[in-house]
């Protein structure tokens, strides 16, 4: 065979070969195409809802699978799944994906599209915090014998390279049972798209993705680049509108306190990255709340509720430890605080932990420090209202207007941070506030202004503390408080100025006005914590007035407004006993202006009512730290007449040191006193003056004091019925207390123990000068003798004068006491001088016998001795006698045969005399001749006014003394 014939035989060879080869292919083809758009796709719609009930345990439909085999695309149409319960737990409309072949080639699968329409996934997060998914697959999937092959385990994981993922449309419902009841969400419409993401590692750019989400008016926005090898992630975030219901239920848990209204929206740029170690930052973060509201879960009460916070520039750091934010601005706060009857308070309630709570301990992975700042915080609008339901009377008090800044905040505790605080009180005042603080050690600088501060809105807690009803008075406090807790105890000082006006305070069941003042200034004032020292350098009070008040029970209204504390309530507690005596204060001086202090009586009929005014003067040095000696000098007014001083020294309060002081009153009104003299002396007064003079002397709790008391023209008016009054003469007593001018000038003295519940100053007084009159009054010549110079006389002495027996003679001695009355009587023109002549009818009968016998015999009572005797025996001899004289002498001698001239001569006396016969008159006539010879005596020897000296009937009931004298007795009266 020719070349040629050659050639044409092997091209014919060629040309059936490729004929072949093209059926081969075309076949090849035609079975591949048949399998990809028939088989698979039949196969598919079998398999995929057998797999699902096989490793998912769903029942699950899918309506048609389209497959392109030339351009490896698989679109699945409405895939629906249900889980064992019968719920539908996923599906979608259209779920469209396909493979790049030619990038096969290089190991990569490679999907070019996946596009999912309108898919519904339903996710369960279940009790023990797994999710329905993982549940499904294991309830399906039973755990099989593990991998152990090296080669297997360090197979390169497959390629996967994703050009383009889209979801449109989406809805996922979101069910949550890990908590108490079952909550649901549903996100919808739920889109996302990713571009060029690949699961190696590569030098050109990275994917980017794009994410939105939307539960109701919730929106999540998510959008950057990403790489998943190494994992690198850097874009924005942004949660818009999350509602309270949703951050509620899952802050749950954490969150102290219930979600009742807001919002929040939270954007921030990050940037995430996991190579060796996980690296986490954000940026330019952005945080808004709108219309927060919280309360407590067992109350209906709003705790607090805010217009707005906004923070922005918030970082954060994980790597670096490391947050902080830009300025955080609150705006319309409203917190509403609440002390129940128990003491708790409601905003501190959730934090109350029982005794067998747990305390969580922090357990940080790393050493370094977590460091932060935030640049400012700006609090504006805002109020804080507080209800106390613990006090006896329910107290609300609120701030509004509430202005806070604060600069920068850090974690360096120890630097100093500035701050201003301004607010209003609802009830009236200011305050503002600003200075600086640290954190750690505790340290705080503050200059504090407030001005106006109406005290009646603190009226419940004074009410606590005193009996006390605040109608009036504002509050102004100027100062700088510095607080220092660098150690243990506290430390700190204030110094200051502090002011009060129009101060009116009441008893809380009155209507009267108790305490009062048109200003009171306190400057400067020095406050130290620890010690605790209180100095003050003048206290200033203008226009005090104080109204005391005698109820009818006998309290006095100050008393009332003492709280009463129990035995149970000071529990004898040393330490609070020693903390107070630890308390020093100094006062520099007390300046008085034009005070008032009304003093009211009720227990008087009529009442009682005068008042001191016009005071005014000073008090210096006052301390309670001895030695200290200070220094009064008050002036004033009592009942629009009279003056008064107070003046002398104060030794150191609260201590053994010695105050004295005296009060002066001059010309007092004495029928001011009527009431107090109607009910204990039983008249009232008609004229009169009073003078004061008190000299007080304090040491401890003793009192010792002399009380002179100067009563001038006293003059009693009419008879007032009182069970108290004495039943004595009490006019008598009076005037025996009165010199001839008509004054009363008498000292009282004063002692006793001022902590003594019985004890008081005025009424000891009172009770002195009652009984004083009283004793004058039922013993008037014992009073006599103590307010008049009887020379050597008792008054008792006074009272009574002596006769010889049977004659108008005093007896030797007696003129003296005659000359003591004369110039009682002259001292004292309202006495009245009572003679009444009077005999002993024995003493006077044997006198009267004895001077008849003697006159008979021509016997001089001047005689002497002897010469009466000689007569005597003579008289004895010419009698009848039978004895002898001689015989008579001896029986009168005794045994002892001695006898004096006195009793000889009584003897003889005795035995003559009874032989004399009285005329019946003749006692009668002695009686009455010594009756008007006193009466004569008092009026022309001692010059006694006639007015002075009244006769008496003559009466025979005369005593004898041991002499034989007869005692006539005096009586005094008034006039």
């Amino acid at each position: 065979m020719t070349n040629k014939e050659n050639r044409v035989v092997a091209n014919r060879t060629r040309r059936l070969s490729a004929r072949n080869i093209s059926v081969v292919v075309l076949v090849l083809v035609v079975i591949y195409a048949l399998i990809g758009f028939v088989g698979l796709p039949w196969w598919l719609e079998r398999a995929l809802p057998k797999r699902l009930e096989q490793h998912m345990g769903w029942q699950a439909e899918v309506e048609d699978i389209q497959v392109n085999p030339f351009t490896m695309s698989v679109e699945i149409l409405n895939l629906t799944a249900d889980d064992s319960d019968g719920e539908r737990v996923v599906a979608f409309d259209r779920l469209f994906t396909n493979l790049g072949l030619w990038r096969l080639v290089t190991g990569v699968v490679a999907l070019q599209n996946i596009e999912l329409e309108e898919p519904y996934i339903r996710l369960d997060l279940l009790a023990d915090y797994s999710v329905n998914y993982a549940r499904d697959w294991q309830a399906n999937n039973p755990p099989g014998e593990e991998t152990t092959n090296d080669e297997s385990a360090s197979a390169e994981p497959v390629r996967l390279h994703f050009d383009r993922v889209r979801v449109a449309g989406g809805e996922l419902l979101f069910r949550d049972f890990s908590q108490e009841g079952q909550e649901e969400f549903q996100v919808s419409p739920l889109d996302l798209a990713i571009n060029d993401l690949a699961t190696w590692p590569r030098d050109e750019a990275d994917s980017n993705y794009y994410l939105l989400a939307a539960v109701g008016s919730q929106t999540i926005e998510w959008e950057g680049d990403l790489s998943i090898a190494p994992l690198y992630s850097k874009g924005f975030i942004k949660l818009g509108g999350v509602t309270h219901t949703t951050l509620q239920h899952f802050l749950k848990p954490y969150l102290p306190y219930q979600l009742r209204n807001g919002s929040v929206t939270l954007s921030s740029e990050y940037q995430l990255q996991s190579a060796d170690e996980l690296f986490l930052s954000t940026s330019n973060g952005q945080l808004t709340i709108e219309n927060l509201g919280l309360g407590l879960a067992d109350s209906d009460d709003e705790l607090l509720t805010t217009k707005s916070i906004r923070i922005g520039d918030i970082r954060f750091g994980l790597n670096s430890r490391e947050a902080a934010t830009g300025t955080v601005n609150i705006d319309g706060v409203n917190l509403s605080l609440h002390r129940d009857p128990d003491g708790s308070i409601n905003l501190l309630k959730p934090f109350q932990r029982s005794d067998d709570d747990e305390q969580k301990e922090d357990s940080g992975d790393s050493d370094m420090p977590f460091r932060w700042s935030v640049a400012g915080v700006e609090l504006g609008n805002s109020e804080v209202n507080w209800r106390d339901e613990q006090l006896k009377t329910e107290a609300t008090l609120s701030l509004k207007d509430l202005n806070v800044q604060v600069d920068e905040v850090s974690h360096h505790l120890e630097d100093p941070v500035n701050y201003k605080a301004e607010a209003t009180l609802g009830d009236g005042g200011s305050l503002v506030f600003n200075g600086q603080t640290t954190l750690m050690p505790f340290t705080l600088e503050a200059g504090i202004a407030g001005s106006d501060i109406v005290l009646a809105q603190f009226g419940a807690y004074i009410s606590e503390m005193a009996n006390l009803d605040i109608r009036d008075g504002r509050l102004s406090v100027d100062g700088n408080l510095d607080l220092d807790q660098q150690q243990d105890p506290l430390t700190g000082t204030f110094s200051g100025t502090g002011e009060v006006v129009s101060l009116d305070a009441r008893l809380g069941d009155s209507d009267e006005r108790l305490i009062g003042w048109q200003n009171l200034r306190l400057a400067p004032v020095e406050y130290n914590v620890a010690p605790a020292r209180l100095e003050i350098g003048t206290v200033t009070l203008a226009g005090p007035t104080v109204n005391v008040v005698r109820a009818g029970d006998g309290v006095h209204n100050l008393q009332r407004m003492v709280r009463s504390t129990s035995a149970e309530d000071s529990g004898g507690n040393s330490s609070a006993d020693d903390s107070e005596s630890a308390f020093i204060f100094r006062i520099g001086q007390v300046m008085l202006e034009e005070g008032t202090v009304s003093y009211t009586d009720r227990t008087m009929d009529p009442t009682f009512a005068t008042r001191f005014d016009q005071l005014r003067g000073s008090v210096t040095g006052l301390s309670n730290i001895a030695p200290q000696q200070g220094k009064v000098s008050i002036q004033g007014r009592v009942g629009d007449v009279a003056s008064m001083t107070l003046d002398g020294s104060v030794g150191a309060l609260g201590t053994d040191d010695t105050s004295e002081l005296k009060l002066s009153m001059k010309n007092v009104s004495l029928p001011m006193l009527s009431p107090y003299f109607g009910r204990y002396l039983g008249y009232g007064v008609d004229s009169g003056k009073l003078n004061l003079d008190l000299d007080y002397t304090f040491t401890g709790s003793t009192i010792d004091a002399g009380n002179s008391v100067i009563l001038d023209g006293l003059e009693l008016g009419e008879a007032v019925a009182s069970d108290e009054a004495l039943s004595v003469p009490v006019k008598l007593g009076l005037a025996l207390l009165s010199n001839r001018d008509g004054v009363i000038d008498i000292n009282l003295p004063v002692s006793g123990d001022l902590d003594s519940p019985d004890f008081s100053v005025s009424q000891v007084v009172m009770n002195a000068f009652v009984n004083l009159v009283a004793k004058a009054a039922t013993s008037p010549f014992s009073m006599l003798g103590s307010v008049v110079d009887l020379a050597g006389l008792s008054g008792d002495d006074l009272g009574e004068i002596s006769f010889e027996p049977g004659r108008v003679a005093l007896a030797e001695g007696e003129n003296v006491k005659l000359e003591a009355l004369g110039a009682a009587l002259n001292d004292r023109p309202a006495l009245v001088l009572k003679v009444r002549g009077a005999v002993s009818p024995q003493a006077d009968a044997s006198g009267l016998r004895r001077q008849r016998l003697f006159d008979q015999l021509g016997i001089a009572d001047t005689a002497p001795a002897a010469e009466r005797i000689t007569g005597l025996e003579q008289a004895y001899g010419r009698s009848d006698n039978r004895a002898s004289l001689r015989a008579f002498r001896d029986n009168v001698a005794g045994e002892d045969g001695e006898v004096s001239q006195s009793e000889w001569e009584q003897a003889l006396v005795e035995r003559l005399v009874t032989d004399i016969e009285l005329p019946p008159e003749a006692l009668g006539n002695l009686a009455s001749a010594r009756g008007v010879w006193l009466r004569q005596q008092m009026l022309e020897n001692y010059e006694v006014p006639e007015s002075q000296v009244y006769l008496l009937d003559p009466v025979r009931d005369a005593s004898a003394d041991e002499n034989g004298n007869v005692t006539i007795s005096f009586e005094l009266d008034a006039r």
